[in-house]
């Protein structure tokens, strides 16, 4: 394991009379940090946290009530004058419960940040890792609200703040005032949840700026799919109401959408991304990994372990099964099919069980990176936001194929987590966690250094 994978460890809740805990939040935050993976050709950027300071006297705090940060690399020579912004992913909180314990973790509290995160993919500083923006002042905003940067509301007998939207305006205030006012392009990015955020507050963004400044939308990993589970329930969408009603996210959604649609609806990117007036590229999973765990196929909506092992391993899928999954990409493809025909609109959609593709090198650029056709992730994105070429591009389905970072994850003892052909993450874990971590996904966590199995 790479020195960049500080340490792991994991916090087994115990089962109570009422349950466990919501797990979806956390398999969500899990997938998205595999860009500290093993595949990284040189020792990352190592880039520290910068708090922002009178935060909390606009009432812009994090779950717990400290206050938000994120990690600034400055650009220099060409991209001195150009910003990209990540918002980190990490999952919801849909309960009160799953709130406070939620800021507990660095997805709540400033207090358990990493005081230095290594800057990989579309952050790297190398021009051999990150050939179109490596220049340019790059940021990741942390995740600590638990609604996608979106809710703005409290709950004063738990103690919890969900300051989400807030957080965001006086982040996007506190950057302007450090010289993206003066940007001349800009980039608004984000994986996983952070995807979804970046769809959310995509116009908002481009509205932060003169008309004479080229900005522009990056959504990785950030489709969730209104889909139907496994056992014809709705798991997702009963997470998603949660998130929108206790964080009171309706009052921050588009208005295109709520005059038509219910607030959680409105949750889904399906119903806006084809409303977005801003140049966007979405960059997803036709197989997305996380949702294919948490959303699809979870423990609720399989009791009996049917789906257990096609989900760990898609090898391990009988026909039928691959058959539910290429339904799932129709639908990927039918939410996106509007949202396709502007012209300033880009896609890359490969057919791959991966999540959060523009975060680890070996996804984003790397000699052997998916490709679709002869065209890598990188590539893609670059082309498109510099408008050297149209990018419209949605791989053949499953299995044709053979670039893909596929996640596979053999739940043993020792488990093993493949990321690729040539790249295997090894955990050795004591029986009693080996057997908690049976049906979980985020053990992903660990490489980052934190994780929690219910």
């Amino acid at each position: 394991m790479k020195p960049m994978l500080y340490f792991c460890f994991v916090i087994v809740l115990i089962r109570s009379a009422s349950g466990f805990f919501e797990d979806l939040d956390a398999r969500e935050t899990s997938l998205s940090y595999l860009e500290n993976d093993a595949a990284a050709t040189s020792e990352p950027l190592m880039v520290p946290l910068t708090l922002i300071q009178g935060a909390d006297s606009k009432g812009a705090v994090c779950l717990d009530g400290t206050l938000p940060g994120y990690h600034i690399h400055r650009g220099s020579g060409s991209g001195a004058n150009s910003w990209l912004i990540h918002l980190e992913g990490g999952g919801w909180c849909n309960t009160i419960r799953n709130c406070v314990y939620r800021k507990t973790t660095r997805r709540g509290s400033a207090k358990f940040m990493e005081k230095q995160l290594p800057f990989t993919g579309i952050l790297s500083n190398k021009a051999e890792e990150n050939p179109d923006f490596f220049n340019w002042n790059r940021v990741k905003l942390r995740y600590c609200d638990g609604a996608s940067f979106s809710g703005d509301s409290q709950n004063e007998g738990a103690q919890l703040y969900f300051r989400g939207q807030r957080i965001w305006l006086t982040a996007m205030q506190d950057l302007m005032a450090k010289g993206m006012q003066n940007a001349d392009q800009a980039l608004l990015s984000g994986c996983s949840a952070g995807g979804l955020a970046s769809i959310l507050h995509c116009d908002e963004f481009r509205d932060l700026f003169p008309k004479t400044t080229k900005v522009k939308c990056l959504s990785d990993a950030g489709m969730f799919l209104d889909a139907v589970d496994v056992s014809g329930g709705h798991t997702l969408r009963n997470m998603f109401a949660g998130v929108v009603s206790l964080q009171e996210v309706q009052k921050n959604l588009p208005s295109t959408c709520t005059s038509q649609l219910d607030p959680t609806s409105c949750f889904f990117p399906q119903n806006l991304v084809a409303n977005i007036k801003t140049p966007m590229f979405l960059l997803n999973a036709a197989y997305d990994a996380w949702q294919v765990q948490a959303s699809l196929a979870p423990r609720t909506a399989d009791p009996h372990g049917y789906w257990s092992d096609c989900k760990s391993d898609h090898a391990h899928c009988n026909s039928s099964q691959i058959q539910f999954f290429q339904d799932f990409r129709n639908q990927m493809l039918n939410a996106v099919e509007v949202f396709s025909k502007s012209n300033e609109n880009g896609l890359f959609i490969n057919s791959c069980f991966a999540h959060c593709q523009s975060e680890r090198q070996d996804t984003w650029y790397a000699d052997d990176s998916p490709r679709i056709g002869d065209k890598g992730i990188a590539k893609s994105v670059g082309d498109w936001y510099f408008d050297r070429a149209a990018l419209k591009a949605i791989d053949c389905p499953y299995p044709c194929d053979k670039t893909c970072r596929n996640l596979v994850f053999n739940n043993d003892v020792i488990s093993e987590i493949t990321i690729s052909q040539s790249t295997r993450l090894t955990f050795v874990l004591p029986s009693l966690l080996g057997a908690c971590l049976l049906d979980v996904l985020y053990i992903f966590e660990c490489a980052k250094g934190f994780a929690f199995c219910q």
